[in-house]
């Protein structure tokens, strides 16, 4: 496993010409839009590429904060600000998917008797190399 992570330091790779420059845009109360602004190795603006926007907000649920994230088509700020809203409902309506998928499959696994099962429980497990 060390020499994996290893190898994987050795062959990171920096893509110079896609990077941003990340300005974050709050109302300080629910909204923030991070505008990625394309720049040059030198940090000057690249204006050959356009700015991306993410919208960032945390939802508060029964089993606490849930961070949303997700992507802005838009052309200026005010555009994201405007499709802010939308977005969020987008992104919650995609992470309900994921949980109902997440739920199905968890739902659809076998559970063999001293196989997977968390340790103490009734079904086996114990603790990882040690032997009864």
């Amino acid at each position: 496993m060390a020499q994996e992570d290893s190898n994987e330091i050795e062959s990171l790779k920096i893509d110079t010409s896609a990077l941003y420059r990340e300005e974050s845009i709050t109302d300080t109360r629910s909204a923030t839009i991070k505008r990625l602004i394309p720049v040059k190795v030198d940090g000057s603006e690249d204006s050959s590429r356009v700015p991306q926007f993410i919208g960032d907000t945390t939802l508060m649920t029964q089993m606490g904060p849930i961070p949303v994230q997700f992507p802005i088509e838009a052309e200026d700020l005010e555009t994201a600000f405007g499709l802010f809203p939308d977005g969020v409902k987008e992104a919650v309506q995609k992470l309900q998917e994921r949980a109902q998928e997440m739920a199905r499959e968890e739902s659809s696994r076998i559970v063999v008797p001293g196989q997977g099962a968390p340790s103490g429980s009734p079904m086996g497990g114990g603790m990882p190399g040690l032997s009864r």
